[in-house]
């Protein structure tokens, strides 16, 4: 039998962009391991290629047999004793075994005897008919959109308007080829597979692009359909656009680095087209940190850096229409990312007619937990810790930047800033610090306080900035076990784990003079009758998370 290659293509409505990537590998893959697993890979040097836009999920597979080889079965049946007489006949139970698998009193005879004694069993050989590749693409493509990675399964009506489907985002298409053949009996989600698919919405030069073999795919999409389908193909392209992009600005200008951005920005386009954009450099007087998040998250922009990592009022949008003149769609961007920016200068300017402080009482009105009770309450016990620990480990100098510190790190929670973008606390609370006049330490700690985040991340700057960060995660673990709020194998919504580790490596890295279970059965007091004492559990807790990295 000839193998040929393989195209099988589902055309969808937009699929989420932060999925798009895994879905495509999902979906690919448990077809190829299911046409492998039914025997229709010509050989092990069969190839996947996995093909994702933001309107199709698509595998291209090579040499696909256009049937499996039938293959030899040895089929067990039951003890000799059983399938036989005295005389060796067979037994009534043995021909009617042998009927259920389409034979007769004839193929007794040729029955293979295993065993000895009471444990001798008779077995029926017979060949198994290879499975057809139409028979084995519908099976292995039911199973790759049962096992699709779906975050969110919609619900949808088929078109004859009484049929309703689940899956990711409604289907409009299938496509199956093996060479040039079209596999028309394969079925799903009310598509039966043809030969065409769809381009670009706007920029296609035909439409439908109808494929002309399964090794034509990807190139025909690209010339008639202006689509790049695969995923890293168009991510390697956008990646080579922004840095083209910035050369051209010159300056030594860069695109901020930003995996997760990119891969967004991947699954969102068909045909990338890298533009520069521009906004007022009045922007430039708010902290860059506020500026780059506003861009990338709202508006999944790349905003340009400078020699010295600093942000220029310059920026990089991936379009997906490529237009003979872009400045419409330029000025449109510049037009939409304004509002966004100038909200962030408000909230900056706002903040600052209150001292970090003024705030303080703030944090008694905002509930921490139901058990521990409010932010205000929990940052006096967070203070209460920083100050012993202090003492352990330097002079009133260190004790009073702590302090200071520990009674300041969460203001920032209830200013305008953080309340629209709460991945900024800690940065704007060191901003808001300097502004209100205060030392560089104690600015430092109100920001370095949440460090380490992750695994990786830097460790606080100075030593009012560990004592506070410590002081900090100590009664986050102390808290939560005290109440019985424990991790589970898969839930850890107050992030425990990384809290542990966090301490053990800044006692370990930053190499304190501070024993682990003295500075947790410190902590208990801050809680007064909010708890129960559980030290013993929380240092089985350290040891364990040691044991584990």
């Amino acid at each position: 039998m000839n193998a040929s290659n393989l195209l099988v293509e589902l055309f969808v409505e937009e699929l989420p962009p932060k999925a798009l990537q895994k879905l495509g590998d999902a979906f690919a893959g448990v077809l190829f391991e299911q046409l492998k697993a039914q025997g229709l890979l010509a050989s092990s040097e069969s190839r996947l290629t996995a093909y994702a836009s933001p309107r199709r999920l698509a595998a291209h597979m090579t040499e696909v047999l256009p049937q499996a080889e039938d293959k030899a079965v040895s089929q067990k049946l039951m003890p000799v004793a059983v399938a036989l007489d005295a005389d060796g006949k067979p037994t009534p139970a043995l021909l009617k075994k042998l009927a259920a698998l389409g034979a007769d009193a004839s193929a007794v005879a040729s029955l293979q005897r295993q065993g000895e004694g009471k444990a001798e069993t008779l077995f029926f050989a017979s060949t198994a008919k290879g499975v057809s590749l139409a028979d084995g693409v519908q099976k292995a493509l039911d199973e790759a959109l049962t096992k699709l990675p779906i975050p969110k399964v919609m619900r949808y009506q088929l078109q004859d308007g009484w049929t309703s489907v689940n899956f990711v985002r409604p289907a409009h298409g299938l496509v199956v080829m093996h060479g040039t053949q079209v596999l028309i009996s394969v079925k799903t989600l009310g598509l039966t597979a043809g030969s065409a698919t769809h381009g670009h919405r706007f920029e296609a030069k035909v439409n439908p692009v109808v494929i002309r073999n399964a090794d034509s795919y990807a190139e025909q999409l690209r010339e008639e359909g202006a689509v790049i389908a695969s995923f890293t193909e168009r991510r390697a392209e956008i990646a080579r656009q922004l840095q083209a992009a910035a050369e051209r600005v010159g300056g030594g200008v860069c695109p901020i680095e930003d995996a997760a951005l990119l891969d967004e920005v991947t699954a969102l386009v068909e045909r990338p087209n890298v533009l520069v954009c521009e906004f007022e450099k009045e922007f430039l007087n708010v902290p860059q940190e506020c500026l780059i998040l506003t861009m990338k998250a709202n508006q999944k922009y790349f905003p340009l850096l400078d020699t010295q990592g600093k942000l220029t009022h310059q920026f990089l949008i991936v379009s997906n229409i490529t237009p003979q003149d872009a400045s419409a769609v330029i000025e449109g961007n510049e037009r939409v990312v304004r509002p966004r920016l100038a909200d962030a200068k408000f909230f900056f300017d706002q903040d600052r007619k209150k001292t970090l402080a003024s705030r303080v009482e703030g944090l008694g009105k905002v509930v921490y937990h139901n058990k521990l009770g409010t932010q205000g309450e929990r940052v006096e016990r967070v203070r209460a810790i920083a100050k012993a620990i202090a003492q352990q480990m330097g002079d009133a100098q260190l004790v009073q930047q702590a302090d200071q510190a520990a009674m300041l790190a969460k203001t920032d929670l209830v200013t305008d800033m953080v309340g629209e973008f709460p991945e900024l606390q800690g940065t704007m609370g060191r901003y808001y610090a300097l502004n209100d006049g205060l030392d560089v330490a104690v600015a430092d700690a109100i920001e370095d306080h949440y460090k380490p985040r992750f695994a990786g991340d830097d460790l606080p700057r100075g030593n009012a900035g560990v004592v506070v960060a410590l002081a900090d995660k100590l009664e986050t673990l102390v808290g939560m076990f005290g109440i019985g709020n424990l991790p589970t194998g898969d839930r850890d919504p107050f992030a425990l784990r990384r809290h542990a580790l966090g301490v053990i490596r800044m006692l370990v890295e930053k190499d304190l003079p501070l024993d682990l279970q003295t500075l947790l059965v410190s902590a208990v007091p801050a809680f007064g009758n909010k708890i129960t004492d559980a030290t013993a559990q929380l240092v089985e807790f350290f040891y364990d998370r040691l044991s584990v990295n």
